[in-house]
């Protein structure tokens, strides 16, 4: 038998929240998603003004992010036709939902990843940054001094 640890809808509207106010400040309006750790969508948010493509593609990050277990800009940087490592395509798996552009970030709790973070509607660079964002909201708020309170 399998334990899962998995994110709750609070954490996830928490990590949300984290993105959205880095979006703020940042003055981009982005579209971010929350998955967990098998890439189903627990959360979504579309911040007034982003972009419409950008509901699917925070959706995708997510779930790449979590199925794989990695960052989405790192299969970006190995997806090259003739590169070594052979990830060139991966992009066009599972029906397209593989995404290799940057804002695509796995959620870890200790040392396993419990779920993904997915944003977009601003450059790769920003969508990393407010994803960053999230998952450090996450961090901060689910260290054990504080979880037993905020969570």
């Amino acid at each position: 038998m399998l334990t899962i640890n998995r994110l709750n809808l609070t954490e996830a509207k928490l990590i949300i929240e984290g993105a959205v106010q880095k979006a703020a400040k940042m003055g981009v309006p982005m579209c971010i998603s929350v998955v967990d750790e098998s890439g189903s969508l627990i959360a979504f948010e579309r911040m007034d003004g982003g972009k419409i493509h950008s509901v699917t593609l925070s959706q995708d990050k997510a779930f790449t992010a979590a199925s794989a277990r990695k960052a989405t800009h790192t299969f970006n940087q190995v997806c090259i036709p003739g590169d070594k490592n052979g990830l060139f395509g991966i992009h066009t798996a599972l029906g397209g939902r593989m995404c290799i552009i940057g804002g695509g970030l796995p959620i870890s709790h200790d040392g396993t990843v419990i779920g993904g973070i997915g944003v977009s509607s601003g450059s790769p660079k920003q969508d990393v940054e407010c994803a960053q964002a999230g998952v450090d909201m996450f961090n901060r708020l689910s260290s054990p001094a504080l979880s037993e309170h905020v969570l």
